[in-house]
């Protein structure tokens, strides 16, 4: 098992980015093995497994409120290590028995300094708890047939780093990635290579390196932190997820090219909107301060950066080709799912009587970024309500795992969003946007795509992109015309056209090489 963990390149777990679509993209530009984002336990242990037929996955469902949070598939199978926060031996067994038949690895998150691992025994908090250490990893090398890994930070000294190292080596454990700096340290502070050498003299099983990502710009430099810190293995986390594609021995790949090809695995795998727009932001960096990079800020749908990609139909075409194995009824899930479905093309109206009272239900997140201040669901439910001579709304709300459903009864009828909000504001205008639709007082694309004006630099962005296109269909059509003309003629007259053309346009074409093209250059 050890065979696994030498001389590899291996991408790091990082919260909200490695998903299965940055998974994949890290395999296919040349990862040995990548981890999963942290697990907890017990939300592990509360979920429900589930074939997708859809889309060729496996998928763990959160049960409190119907959300994917672990999503795999074959491809990855050899590949993917699975990572859990854990504090006991037992849970963390069972964890390892559920995810043991689809994952190359498990790995016990020994290393995080968040509060909240802190606080739940978990993480950095296990680095000064030796017998509590033993007894997970013990327990998991012993009950389950895939390699046992571990990820620590340093401790104080090096003394008490090697003492540890030493007892998690003994209890079978088939590597041991090392971050280079202790849990009070952060990315500013320098990584102890040197601490990292000798540890690695000091054990006998695989010690994998982590923290060198300011010092990793290409794939040459990931040789060069190996030899530095004397490990088996790198890991890799902040440099690839600005650009994977320096893991490629061939150089990396225009920022461009990146985000779209990660875009189109967002795109195939159904990943979260929130998840994809947190990790294409960590790609464009300071970028976020141009025109383009603005824009993409202002979205609020995993389509809207699509379409600022050039993706909007690949988009369409591959939800249409989703959809013919899905129940249209799959968006509009009973324990509360928390995510809009992708159009107004995908909800139904559900009417049904409960204890005497007629409700109607469907399946509308109220997303802030869609509306103006002028049409806001509440705002356009009172005027129609008064315009109509009905009584005023009433509303009302439920907690359920920290999230809130909420409902409003207009002429004796109650409406609801069947989805979850983090707010009992945002909860109420969900209801009566689902009133506005019951009703008919609103278009059908009403919150499903950005009222007029709502997108300030999309607005820009997306004009320009237009205008662009228009230039370069009339370049085209010029050149065909020209094609029919003798040679001489041609030649003459496509020089004056070419001309014109850059005369005409240098003004936009210049901006736009300078704001726009800058996400093309590659980010190190």
């Amino acid at each position: 098992m050890n065979k696994q963990y030498n001389d590899k390149i291996i991408v790091a777990p990082m919260v909200r980015v490695c998903t299965l679509p940055f998974r994949l993209l890290a395999i296919d530009y040349g990862t040995d093995l990548v981890y999963t984002e942290e697990t907890v336990d017990f939300k592990m242990l509360r979920s429900v497994k589930r074939e997708n037929n859809a889309l060729g996955t496996v998928d763990f469902i959160d049960k409190s409120d119907g959300t994917v949070f672990f999503r795999t598939c074959e491809r990855e199978r050899t590949k993917v290590i699975f990572q859990i926060g854990t504090s006991d031996a037992q849970r963390a067994l069972k964890v390892g028995k559920m995810v043991e038949p689809y994952v190359a690895g498990l790995d016990v998150n020994m290393g995080c300094p968040k509060t909240f691992s802190l606080k739940g025994g978990m993480g950095a908090a296990l680095l000064t708890q030796p017998d509590k250490v033993k007894s997970i990893l013990s327990t998991l090398v012993q009950g389950l047939c895939i390699p046992v890994t571990c990820k620590i930070r340093l401790l104080k000294t090096l003394s008490e780093t090697i003492e540890l190292c030493k007892v998690i080596e003994k209890c079978g454990v088939s590597a041991i990635a090392i971050h280079g700096r202790t849990k009070e340290e952060r990315p500013n502070h320098p990584n102890h290579n040197d601490m990292i050498r000798e540890i690695a003299k000091a054990l006998n099983i695989p010690v994998i390196a982590n923290g060198g990502s300011k010092e990793i710009k290409c794939h040459e430099d990931i040789e060069k932190f190996r030899q530095e810190t004397g490990a088996s293995s790198v890991m890799i986390a902040r440099a690839a997820m600005w650009n994977c594609s320096i893991l490629r021995p061939e150089g990396p790949l225009p920022l461009d090219t990146v985000a779209e090809a990660y875009l189109r695995y967002c795109i195939d795998y159904d990943n979260p909107f929130t998840y994809s727009k947190y990790t294409i932001q960590n790609m464009l960096r300071d970028l976020q301060d141009t025109p383009r990079g603005k824009a993409f800020l202002e979205t609020q749908t995993l389509q809207e950066i699509c379409v600022m990609w050039g993706l909007d139909e690949y988009f369409k075409t591959q939800l249409a080709k989703q959809s013919e194995s899905r129940n249209c009824m799959h968006f509009e899930h009973k324990s509360g799912k928390t995510a809009m479905p992708p159009s107004a093309d995908h909800v139904g109206i559900i009417k049904r009587e409960e204890n005497g009272q007629e409700i109607v239900e469907m399946p509308i997140q109220f997303i802030r970024g869609n509306f103006n201040n002028a049409d806001l669901p509440k705002m356009l439910l009172n005027t129609y309500v008064f315009r109509n001579k009905l009584s005023h709304p009433h509303y009302d709300h439920v907690v359920v795992d920290k999230f809130f459903s909420a409902s409003v009864v207009v002429d004796g009828i109650k409406y609801a969003s069947t989805l979850r909000e983090k707010s009992k504001r945002y909860a109420e205008q969900g209801a009566a946007a689902v009133c506005l639709h019951a009703l008919g007082a609103v278009d059908k694309t009403y919150g499903f795509v950005p009222a007029d004006g709502a997108r300030k630099y999309q607005h820009v962005v997306m004009k320009d992109q237009c205008e662009r296109e228009k230039t370069t269909k009339r370049v085209c059509a010029e050149n065909d015309d020209l094609e029919e003309k003798s040679e001489d003629t041609r030649n003459s007259k496509r020089i004056k056209s070419k001309t014109n053309i850059f005369e005409n346009n240098f003004n936009v074409n210049h901006i736009q090489t300078e704001e726009c093209n800058d996400l093309k250059r590659p980010v190190n």
